[in-house]
């Protein structure tokens, strides 16, 4: 049956509207754990490095099942995959409200709120992107923004609810709201039209790339630099007096600029190419890390470190599948994505908990700092070993861009069916 009339109809707009609010729900609830984080620690009466490894492990297990997920969306359509992030999210959640050690609540929100958040991003994302043609970017753009929206309410709110209520009972509270919201989604939510969504898998030639080994070591640096303010920016205020909501507010400062970058980057890409945007969010780095250094107590000097972290953030998510595009084209953007990010999960799961024991052993936070400073020049002098072509994009040797595109459209012209794109995936991934 021929579906191609669906393509960019107003039926897409609504998987547009649930990938929204599911990725702000599943990763909004992720990334609120800074708002948790002294309360548990002292609950627990655990150190700053071992409470910091829950979110490592939420992180990691969200980027790193993503594959697994994406894989399942394809084969079974989104709705399923959906529905498992919403029973994963309401069990984890409710489960951690309950233990009474640390090693348990690695389980039960590690687990749960990773497998929730892996379900509810990537997979949904490339389902999107098949229902649009003209409009692709927009609507992706808008799916890709809920998460910014998830960090920059779920905050402040965590905050206020754990003043009121207490951890447990707000962890409860999101048990029983995000899993709603979710469930909504699921009925929402569609497998785009005909072959749409189909892609087949790039990770094999990926790896074989020095260009994508490149780009995975910078965003490995930078993604271990990146969540470290996730979790500790908010007890750094509250331990120089600012108050719990204010505290929590700066990451979800951080992640309504991300926002704004977004989609200002997307748009400044075409005057100025994508792999100089990219270069450029990275610089910002370092630069919001001296920012933090510098600011002592000063609440004000404390937004602007992390309005600066936000921007550059934003410039990865936007700009980064932009620039495997035109290194790899656009056939298996989704599975290319997916293994970049992994270096994310990596980061993720090491970079707070070293934090957290750094400040545990040395008594202050200007040891991982300075680290996470050293990282994020890293990625960027990383960047820095590629060259540009005129209009500013990534100049891979022996190739152009358009000849990359050619060869992408090319091959997905030859493609027969969606069953020969999964038995491609299925080899790759049973090895």
């Amino acid at each position: 049956m021929n579906e191609r009339h669906l393509i960019d109809s107003p039926r897409g707009w609504l998987t547009v509207v649930a990938t929204f609010f599911s990725s702000a729900v599943a990763l909004g609830t992720v990334y609120s754990f800074g708002a948790f984080f002294q309360s548990m620690a002292d609950d627990f009466g655990t150190g700053k490095g071992s409470t910091a490894i829950i979110f490592g492990l939420t992180t990691f297990s969200f980027f790193w099942l993503s594959l697994v997920t994406s894989r399942l969306s394809d084969r079974y359509g989104p709705r399923p995959v959906l529905a498992a992030g919403a029973i994963a999210l309401f069990i984890g959640l409710w489960a951690t409200s309950y233990v009474d050690s640390i090693g348990v609540g690695y389980l039960t929100f590690g687990v749960g709120a990773g497998i929730a958040g892996a379900c509810a991003y990537i997979p949904m994302v490339a389902h999107v992107g098949g229902w649009f043609e003209k409009s692709r970017a927009t609507a992706v753009g808008i799916s890709v923004a809920g998460i910014g929206v998830g960090t920059l309410i779920m905050n402040p709110l965590a905050a206020r609810l754990i003043d009121l209520y207490g951890w447990r009972s707000t962890y409860r509270i999101f048990a029983v709201g995000g899993s709603l919201i979710l469930v909504i989604g699921v009925f929402m939510m569609a497998r785009a039209p005909g072959e749409a969504g189909a892609a087949p898998s790039r990770m094999k030639e990926a790896f074989g790339s020095p260009t994508f080994r490149k780009l995975w070591v910078a965003a490995f640096c930078y993604a271990t630099a990146l969540f470290i303010p996730f979790v500790f920016a908010v007890p750094y205020a509250k331990e120089r007096g600012i108050s719990p909501v204010a505290a929590a507010t700066l990451v979800g400062l951080l992640g309504g600029s991300s926002v704004l970058s977004r989609v200002g980057f997307s748009w400044l890409t075409n005057r100025f190419g994508t792999f100089r945007i990219l270069r450029f969010g990275f610089a910002l780095c370092p630069i919001a890390f001296v920012t933090w250094l510098l600011a002592g107590s000063s609440f004000a000097t404390l937004v602007v470190f992390m309005l600066i972290m936000g921007v550059g953030y934003g410039s990865f998510v936007a700009v980064s599948p932009l620039v495997l595009a035109d290194v790899f084209g656009v056939v298996g953007l989704g599975s290319l994505m997916g293994l970049l990010y992994t270096a994310c999960g990596l980061g993720a799961l090491l970079g707070p908990p070293i934090a957290g024991r750094m400040i545990d052993v040395s008594g202050g936070y200007d040891m991982p700092i300075w680290v996470a400073l050293g990282l994020g020049l890293i990625s960027f002098l990383v960047l820095t070993l590629f060259s540009t072509t005129s209009s500013g994009n990534i100049d891979v040797p022996g190739t152009s861009s358009a000849e990359v595109l050619a060869v992408g459209s090319g091959v997905a012209a030859r493609m027969n069916s969606i069953d020969e794109t999964l038995m491609e995936l299925e080899d790759w991934l049973d090895r």
